[in-house]
């Protein structure tokens, strides 16, 4: 599922309650138990949740800050094949002894989301049930992108369920099995993204005129 709105339409706070990092008034639930009950062990072995971009507050290199995603029930000799496949895909196989402040702000995005894919990775961690990532693709050039959105296919074809923050609407209009449009906190639409990313509705939410094309097959949105 993406999240899609404006700045300020509450996305981020949102996918922040589903993490269960923060309070709510409703109630989350994540396979009929309540994330307000879990506690953070819990929570980690059935979630992971990529917020915007932060840079850790200490020196580590990133072998070691990847070390400290591994799950603690992961079995030994299922970690290296993990690690090594999962530094290959993002392409940081070759950063691991660099210091994380010294990445640039794509290459730790990467490295970010190499922590997280080894925590909920089904050979490591057969409990991950769920990623929620806020606007991954920010950082990413458009190859890296790309790239992202190939990773996710996978994970989703593993079986873990992917809610995601997305501010380009041509990509959740294509890739999304579900959509949620957001306006001041307020939901203006749920559903498929061809029921729900109409012209007419983007235009008034987004305050900007929007078309939809079709280009060999595959459906587009222009601005402005």
């Amino acid at each position: 599922m993406h999240v899609i709105g404006p700045n300020g339409s509450g996305k981020s706070t949102l996918l922040a309650a589903m993490s269960g990092l923060q309070e709510c008034a409703g109630e989350v639930l994540l396979q009929g138990s309540r994330v307000s009950d879990m506690s953070l062990s819990e929570l980690a072995s059935k979630r992971g949740y990529l917020a915007q971009q932060a840079r850790p507050a200490f020196a580590i290199n990133v072998h070691h800050f990847l070390s400290l995603s591994i799950p603690a029930t992961a079995p030994a000799e299922a970690v290296s094949p993990a690690i090594a496949q999962i530094c290959q895909r993002l392409k940081i196989a070759d950063k691991l002894q660099r210091s994380v402040n010294q990445l640039s702000g794509g290459e730790w995005q990467r490295v970010r989301l190499a922590g997280l894919c080894i925590q909920i990775w089904p050979s490591l961690n057969p409990y991950s049930q769920l990623l929620i990532l806020d606007e991954p693709a920010a950082p990413l050039d458009i190859g890296q992108e790309s790239m992202l959105y190939d990773l996710i296919q996978e994970i989703a074809s593993m079986g873990i369920s992917i809610v995601m923050a997305n501010h380009d609407l041509n990509r959740a209009l294509r890739h999304a099995s579900r959509v949620l449009l957001l306006q001041q906190g307020v939901s203006q639409g749920f559903g498929s993204p061809d029921v729900v990313m109409q012209p007419e509705l983007l235009s008034k939410v987004y305050e900007t005129k929007v078309e939809r094309v079709d280009l060999e097959g595959r459906p587009y949105l222009f601005f402005g």
